[in-house]
């Protein structure tokens, strides 16, 4: 299963371990940006050797009528994406609305959202299934050097436990001003899980200077490249998302795909009221 897992992993996201695929089982580590308040289900599709040749996660809430497609690989094979969405459907059917592939930070079983461009079986397989989709940001890589050029040190850092990593942070006459969160996998790769600065400091250089510490501190843990997404599902370029690209193309990080994050609504009238047990 890893290894269907593995097959679309982009440049700079974390190969999934076995660990991590159990832990999900075990709802222990949120699929999304959201508090999992229901165990997700995963289901694998067997070809007729009974071999996988498709995986699926998915939960629901019970609280809230909203299931939520997490990920799904198949090798991009349409009949598999088709069966395993399809499959999806159903077992979410009591849920007036399904989302697919929300937004959250690049892991083991996703980038967040769903790469538009190298996932276009899967996109396609989804807007056949009723699915409507949308970009909701952008997945950029970079390459860190063996040996970086040294960065002033401008942020306190301090170790931190979900993401298990640090973060950095700058502060002028003790107020937080400026915050980065950053992590170095076991296999070398590392992520740039948040980086911002206050409205009222913006426009001063302090994304560049922390961001330079940041990424001398990924490579001098052992990284060899590095991932972050930029949430831009804006209809149209704001002042800070530009901003915000031109910071990260200055450091030499490059676009790899565009996000997408789906919906799905089923008619009115046509869904059954009834809810699984919890």
């Amino acid at each position: 299963m890893r290894e269907l897992i593995d097959a679309d992993r982009l440049p700079a996201q974390p190969r999934c371990t076995a660990e991590k695929l159990a832990a999900v089982r075990r709802g222990l580590v949120p699929l999304a940006a959201w508090a999992v308040s229901a165990r997700p289900r995963i289901s694998v599709l067997a070809d007729a050797q009974d071999c996988p040749c498709g995986i699926l996660g998915y939960l629901s809430w019970h609280d809230v009528r909203t299931g939520l497609v997490c990920w799904v690989y198949a090798r991009e094979d349409p009949p598999a994406l088709r069966a395993l969405i399809s499959h999806a459907l159903a077992a979410l059917a009591y849920c007036p609305r399904i989302e697919a592939f929300v937004g959250a930070s690049p892991g083991p079983l996703g980038p967040g959202g769903l790469p538009r461009t190298r996932r276009g079986a899967t996109h396609d397989a989804l807007l056949q299934s009723g699915f409507t989709g949308r970009r909701c940001g952008s997945y950029l890589h970079r390459v860190l050097p063996a040996e970086p050029p040294p960065a002033k040190l401008v942020a306190d850092v301090f170790p931190c436990d979900f993401p298990p990593g640090h973060r950095l942070i700058i502060r002028e006459a003790a107020e937080p001003v400026a915050e980065a969160v950053v992590s170095v996998g076991a296999d070398r790769t590392a992520t740039v899980y948040w980086i911002e600065t206050l409205s009222t400091r913006r426009r001063r250089g302090l994304g560049h200077k922390l961001l330079a510490q940041a990424l001398a501190l990924l490579a001098e843990q052992g990284a060899t490249e590095v991932a972050l997404v930029v949430i831009d599902d804006a209809p149209h370029p704001t002042p800070d998302s530009q901003a915000a690209s031109r910071l990260f193309e200055s450091f030499g990080f490059t676009l790899v795909d565009q996000l997408w994050t789906y919906q799905h609504r089923h008619p009115r009238g046509t869904r059954s009221s009834a809810c699984p047990a919890a």
